[in-house]
C-alpha cells in the first residue's frame, strides 16, 4: 500500500525497518504503535490501546503458552517502549470469565489481572485488556480516530455505519470499559461470523473503533483503510445539507487583534479557575476551533457535551462559553464561573452513588471566547495543551457527526460514571507529588545567560513554567534550546525584552499570558556593571546604568503586578539586586548609588504589595563571574583597577575577602532565590538575602 493512497491519514510503514525486526513480534506491534501514535488524526496522546498474541516459554514449565502483550494503563502509543506494555497468560485472562459476576461486578476483575501477569515487570494492564483478548486475532488496534468517533456519535452511527462499510465493520453500542464489554466484542464477531460475514474491525458507539489483521502490516493498514473511508465520507458531506456548524455568527478578529485580547483575558481567567488550585493556561486559535467558537451552532452544541470518554475526561463534559461582547466585564465573567460551578455541583449530586469519590475542582476546564478562541487550564502546562488537543478533537467529531446526522452525545449519568469511576479515582490517587513550582508562572529578565538562566533553570527544575527573556538574541536562542532540550516544550517559552522600553516589556508579558495564561513569579535580573571614579563617570553610562537597574525594575514590576493583581491569588517578584546596595566602594558611584535604589524600591513595593499577597524580596550576590554578561564591557578591569589586581586575580581576590572564602556561582543565586519561593517562606516580605560568601561590610544593619 503506497503512501499516496492515503489522504486523511499518514502512512508511516517503513519496509526496511520491518524487516529488521522480522520474527520479533512484540518489537513490530511496538513498531506499529508509534507509528499509530504518531498520527494524531488516529488518536489522542495517551488514547487507545494496541495488543499482539504471542506463543512464549513458560518460565515455570518451560512449556510453550500464549501470552498477549498489550499497551499498559496510562501509557503513549506515539512513545510506548516494552517498559510501557503488560504481558499476560492470554489462557487465563480467558479463564476469568468462568468468575466474572456480572456488569455490578466489573471492578474487581481490574484486580483479578494481576493474576495473569506473565512478565513480571509489566506495567498495570489497561481496563481494555478483556476486550482484546477476546477477539481471537494476533495483532489487535483499538484508536479513537475523530472520523470514526463522528460516525460512532452521530444519531444513527450504526445504519450509517452499516451502509458504508456493506456489513464489514460490526457495531457495539455504548458501554463503558471493561469485562463485559470484551464479552460483547465476541458476539459481536460470531454473530456476523454466523451470517458468513468476517469482520474487518468493530465501531464502538460515541467511543472509538477497533480494527485488527494476522500480521503487524496487516493490521497497521487495515486500520488505515478503515480510518481513511471514515474521513473521505466526512469530507464528502461538509457543507452539503448546511453550513458547516450553521455558518459563522461571530467574526473571527484579526490575529494580532484576538491575541492581544487573549493575553489580556487569560490571566483573569486563570484567576477564576484557580480557585481550588493554581492552574496553567493554554490558548488556541487554531482554525478549526476558530470555525467553532465563531459558529451559529455553538450555543447548541457546546452544552451537549463530548461522547468519547477519552475527550471528556481531559476536557470535563462540557466547557464555559463566553459572551464575545462581556469579556471585559469581570463582573460577568465573575458570575458564569459561578454559573459554571453551581451547574457542575448539581451534575455530581444528581449523579453520584454512595460510594463515589468526592466532588472535584468544579471550575471550567475548557473555555470558548467567539473572535477569539480557546483557553484551556490544567494543574500543569502539558495537562492544559492536551485538554485543548481533546477538545479540538471533540469538535471535530461534532463538524463529522453534524454533516452526516446529528451529534449526539452521552447522558450526563454515563459521563459521570466515567468521569468518577473507581478505578479513574485509584488512577488519580497514583500520581506523584506536584513539585514545589508546579502551577507557577515565572518571567526571569536577562536570563540568556549567567545567573538569569541559572535561576531559571532551577525554577524549571521545581516545577514551573519557565519564560526566558533577553536583550540579546543569541544568548536567548542559546538558552532556550538548552532548556527545552532539558525540560521540555511545555515548561519553557521565550521572549525578546528591552526592559528599558515600556512597550517591549508589555510585549514580553503578554507573551508569557499567551504561553501560560499569567504570571506568578518575577524575577529582575536583567543588569549591566559599569564602574568609573566621579570624575571620569559619563552622563550617559549614569543613565544607562538607572534605565537598565532602577528604571527596568520598575516597568516590569509595574505590568507583572497589573497581572497578578488580575488573576487575584497574589505572587512573588524577586529583584537581584547586589552587595553594592549597602557596601561603599571606590569607583562605584553610579552603579552603587543604582543597585541602592533596587534595594528600596524593593521595600516600597513589599510595603504598597502586600495587601495583594504578593511578596517582594531581594537577593544580593557578589562577585557572580561565571557566565556572566555583566563582567563584560570594562567592568572587570574598572574593578581590577580599583582593587589594584588584575582581572585575572580577581576571582581568587573575591573569594578570598569573604568570610567563607568561597567562589559565588549563578547556580548559589537560584537557590536564593528558590529559597524565597518553595513556600517556606512564603510569610516574608520586603527581605533580603545576601549570597556573597560573608562580606562583613555588606551585613545589614
Amino acid at each position: 500500500m503506497a503512501q499516496k493512497n492515503f489522504q486523511h491519514v499518514s502512512y508511516l510503514w517503513d519496509h526496511q525497518k520491518a524487516a529488521a525486526m522480522a520474527g520479533n513480534e512484540v518489537d513490530l506491534f511496538i513498531y506499529r504503535s508509534n507509528l499509530l501514535g504518531a498520527d494524531l488524526r488516529l488518536t489522542n496522546y495517551g488514547g487507545g490501546n494496541t495488543s499482539v498474541k504471542i506463543t512464549d516459554k513458560d518460565p515455570l514449565t518451560g512449556e510453550p503458552v500464549e501470552v498477549m502483550w498489550i499497551k499498559g494503563s496510562g501509557g503513549d502509543l506515539g512513545t510506548l517502549k516494552r517498559s510501557g506494555c503488560a504481558a499476560l497468560y492470554l489462557q487465563r485472562l480467558l479463564s476469568l470469565e468462568k468468575v466474572y459476576r456480572g456488569l455490578e461486578h466489573e471492578d474487581e476483575m481490574v484486580e483479578l489481572f494481576n493474576h495473569c501477569i506473565f512478565d513480571l515487570k509489566s506495567k498495570a494492564p489497561s481496563i481494555d485488556t478483556p476486550l482484546h483478548a477476546f477477539l481471537p486475532f494476533k495483532h489487535i488496534d483499538h484508536l479513537h480516530p475523530d472520523a470514526a468517533i463522528a460516525l460512532a456519535a452521530a444519531k444513527d452511527g450504526a445504519r450509517l455505519t452499516e451502509e458504508l462499510f456493506q456489513g464489514k465493520i460490526g457495531w457495539v453500542e455504548w458501554q463503558r470499559p471493561g469485562f463485559d464489554l470484551g464479552l460483547k466484542l465476541r458476539k459481536c464477531l460470531h454473530d456476523a461470523a454466523e451470517k458468513g460475514i468476517a469482520l474487518k474491525g468493530i465501531m464502538l458507539g460515541s467511543h472509538g473503533l477497533f480494527t485488527w489483521g494476522d500480521t503487524a502490516y496487516e493490521s497497521y493498514v487495515n486500520t488505515l483503510e478503515v480510518i481513511e473511508a471514515c474521513a473521505q465520507y466526512l469530507e464528502e458531506h461538509y457543507g452539503k445539507k448546511r453550513p458547516v456548524f450553521g455558518g459563522a455568527q461571530t467574526n473571527t478578529l484579526p490575529k494580532e487583534q484576538r491575541r492581544q485580547k487573549a493575553a489580556a483575558l487569560a490571566p483573569v481567567l486563570r484567576g477564576l479557575c484557580s480557585g481550588y488550585r493554581r492552574m496553567v493556561g493554554h490558548f488556541s486559535d487554531d482554525p478549526r476551533v476558530l470555525e467553532f467558537v465563531n459558529s451559529r451552532d455553538l450555543d447548541r452544541l457546546a452544552p451537549m457535551g463530548t461522547s468519547c470518554p477519552d475527550h471528556f475526561l481531559r476536557t470535563k463534559i462540557a466547557p464555559l462559553v463566553l459572551d464575545p461582547a462581556q469579556l471585559e466585564n469581570r463582573e460577568y465573567l465573575e458570575q458564569q464561573f459561578s454559573q459554571y460551578r453551581e451547574d457542575y455541583r448539581q451534575y455530581y449530586e444528581t449523579c453520584k452513588h454512595p460510594d463515589s469519590p468526592a466532588m472535584r475542582d468544579p471550575n471550567p476546564v475548557v473555555i470558548l471566547a467567539p473572535g477569539i478562541g480557546m483557553f484551556t487550564f490544567a494543574k500543569d502546562k502539558t495537562m492544559a495543551r492536551l485538554a485543548a488537543e481533546y477538545y479540538t478533537n471533540a469538535v471535530n467529531v461534532m463538524k463529522g457527526a453534524e454533516a452526516i446526522s446529528e451529534y449526539t452525545a452521552l447522558p450526563r449519568q454515563e459521563a459521570f460514571n466515567i468521569e468518577y469511576w473507581l478505578l479513574e479515582e485509584a488512577k488519580l490517587q497514583r500520581l506523584p507529588a506536584p513539585k514545589p513550582l508546579s502551577g507557577r508562572v515565572a518571567l526571569v529578565t536577562g536570563s540568556g545567560g549567567g545567573i538569569g538562566k541559572a535561576v531559571a533553570q532551577k525554577l524549571a527544575r521545581e516545577g514551573a513554567c519557565v519564560v526566558l527573556s533577553d536583550l540579546h538574541p543569541e544568548r536567548l536562542e542559546e538558552a532556550q534550546k538548552e532548556l527545552l532540550n532539558t525540560f521540555g516544550k511545555d515548561a519553557v517559552a521565550a521572549t525578546l525584552l528591552n526592559v528599558t522600553d515600556a512597550q517591549s516589556v508589555e510585549a514580553a508579558l503578554s507573551a508569557a499570558c499567551l504561553a501560560f495564561g499569567g504570571v506568578d513569579i518575577l524575577v529582575n535580573n536583567a543588569g549591566i556593571s559599569i564602574s568609573q571614579s566621579i570624575e571620569e563617570h559619563s552622563e550617559e553610562n549614569w543613565d544607562k546604568l538607572y534605565d537598565i537597574l532602577v528604571k527596568g525594575q520598575f516597568l516590569v514590576s509595574q505590568v507583572g503586578v497589573k497581572i497578578m493583581r488580575q488573576q487575584g491569588f497574589g505572587g512573588d517578584i524577586l529583584n537581584i539586586v547586589s552587595k553594592n546596595a549597602v557596601v561603599a566602594g571606590p569607583n562605584n558611584a553610579g552603579y552603587g548609588s543604582a543597585k541602592a535604589a533596587q534595594a528600596h524600591l524593593t521595600r516600597l513595593l513589599a510595603a504598597e504589595l502586600g495587601p495583594d499577597k504578593i511578596r517582594v524580596n531581594m537577593v544580593n550576590p557578589d562577585a557572580v563571574i561565571a557566565g556572566s554578561n555583566i563582567w563584560a564591557g570594562g567592568w572587570a578591569e574598572g574593578r581590577a583597577k580599583a582593587y589594584g589586581i588584575t582581572v585575572e586575580e580577581l576571582p581568587a581576590y573575591y573569594a578570598k575577602r569573604t568570610l567563607l572564602n568561597e567562589i559565588i556561582l549563578p547556580e548559589d543565586i537560584a537557590n536564593a532565590c528558590f529559597a524565597f519561593l518553595s513556600g517556606l517562606l512564603n510569610k516574608s516580605t520586603g527581605n533580603a538575602l545576601n549570597v556573597d560568601g560573608g562580606v562583613p561590610m555588606g551585613f545589614l544593619r
